[in-house]
């Protein structure tokens, strides 16, 4: 707010594969992937064309009491993907609607079963999961609920799980633990008949790419069904494609979430849409009573978004663009790792075509605030000059690029943003 209407903000005014380009003409790597949401690149003319033809055969239908084929095509080939029972997909707007969906869900499942006081939903530090009221309340991002009011009696929050700020001393193994014990000490003190869910990406995003330790989801699943609490996986970054695979839940977590939320890569951007997919035992659990899930918003199903995620998962599929995945990922994160050398480099961390940089004046795990905002934003701007756009978090630099990236682009990547991070170390050192 202190440059409220002083901002001179980039125009972006074109696209293609990778790459972005402003209203300077100037052509620059997309780090983020828009915002972890691009997977198959930009510029796609069979996505154009098949939104098109959607928009001309039917643009749009009420929900209310209506479907379509394209919609319902697409709920069905998600819920082929999707782990274990999830098979009723719920459209939304966005990923934040996609969780509020799942928390109303939960919610109404509880007071069908006579449980009108099971409504806390555990959460954690760092974690966001959207924007609107519910979706905020159970976001942990410190900064992010400052000055905004938020539904503090329905959330609860776990200490960091970031491997980084362990005790000095401590392994992995018993800081796995002791974020196992936060879990379940939280419920027992909370009151099993008053939690209602655990809901936990399965990384960390937009906190800075935290990856759990190994092991972390599957035990905290054991903890929320032996206290009768659902665990729903935020998967609004991590689904379709971003770890190599549809849903990173099952396929690299090794678990089977009650409700999954996505989003983003759902339609590799080209339209908004999310979904909260329910597994059929909450879903028997709510059947034949009489009751209404009055939940749902203007653009659920829209058909030119579906047309839209109906052809990603086709292009995907074509391109092999899963495989592609993991067969650069090595590269990637070899990549991300050698940048641990440079001086002011606090941190690297990432899995899949996922990433983060965290930086500090002295290389430490916690620096000064004031200093921290400015060696990240010295580094977002070395490397827009070099071609590279990062998101910039603070100090930390995260990027998720569009997963058709090839090696040769990897490599350019993080030569430049070594470059980027080399040159705001020296501007940091002589301002």
């Amino acid at each position: 707010m202190q440059t409220l209407r002083q901002n001179d903000r980039t125009f972006m005014e074109g696209a293609s594969g990778i790459h972005v380009v402003n209203d300077k003409g100037e052509r620059l790597i997309d780090g983020p992937g828009g915002m972890w949401c691009t997977q198959i690149g930009y510029g796609r003319e069979e996505m154009a064309e098949a939104m098109a033809e959607q928009a001309r055969k039917l643009a749009y239908f009420s929900p209310f009491n209506a479907t379509n084929s394209t919609a319902s095509h697409f709920a069905r080939e998600i819920a082929k993907r999707a782990p274990g029972d999830l098979n009723n997909v719920f459209f939304t707007t966005g990923g934040s609607t996609a969780v509020d969906t799942a928390i109303r869900f939960t919610h109404f499942r509880n007071n069908l079963l006579n449980k009108p006081k099971k409504k806390i939903i555990i959460s954690r530090q760092k974690a966001y999961h959207g924007s609107t009221y519910l979706a905020a309340s159970v976001s942990g991002k410190e900064r992010d609920r400052l000055w905004l009011d938020k539904a503090d009696h329905l959330a609860h929050f776990l200490p960091d799980v970031n491997p980084l700020h362990r005790g000095e001393g401590q392994s992995i193994d018993a800081f796995l633990d002791e974020k196992i014990a936060d879990l379940e000490e939280a419920i027992q003190s909370l009151g099993a008949d008053k939690v209602a869910a655990f809901i936990a990406e399965p990384i960390l995003a937009s906190g800075g790419v935290i990856v759990p330790p190994e092991g972390y989801h599957k035990r905290c699943l054991e903890v929320c069904h032996k206290h009768d609490v659902l665990y729903i996986s935020d998967e609004v970054v991590t689904a379709f494609g971003r770890l190599g695979h549809w849903f990173a839940s099952k396929d690299v977590f090794g678990i089977e979430p009650d409700i999954i939320t996505c989003a983003k890569g759902l339609t590799s951007g080209y339209a908004p849409m999310g979904a909260a997919i329910i597994s059929d035992r909450l879903i028997d659990d709510v059947a034949g009573r009489d009751a209404a899930f009055s939940n749902g918003y203007t653009y659920s199903g829209h058909p030119v978004s579906a047309a839209a995620g109906l052809k990603s998962i086709e292009i995907i599929e074509h391109d092999e663009i899963l495989e592609h995945v993991r067969r650069v990922t090595p590269i990637f994160q070899g990549r991300l790792q050698e940048l641990r050398n440079i001086d002011i480099v606090a941190d690297v961390r990432g899995m899949g075509l996922m990433g983060c940089v965290q930086c500090s004046e002295k290389g430490k795990a916690r620096g000064d605030l004031g200093r921290d905002y400015e060696i990240g934003a010295l580094i977002d701007q070395e490397c827009q000059k070099r071609g590279l756009i990062l998101r910039p978090i603070i100090n930390m630099c995260v990027f998720s690029p569009p997963l058709i990236i090839t090696e040769a682009e990897i490599h350019q990547m993080f030569d430049i943003l070594k470059e980027g991070i080399e040159a705001a170390t020296s501007l940091a050192k002589n301002p």
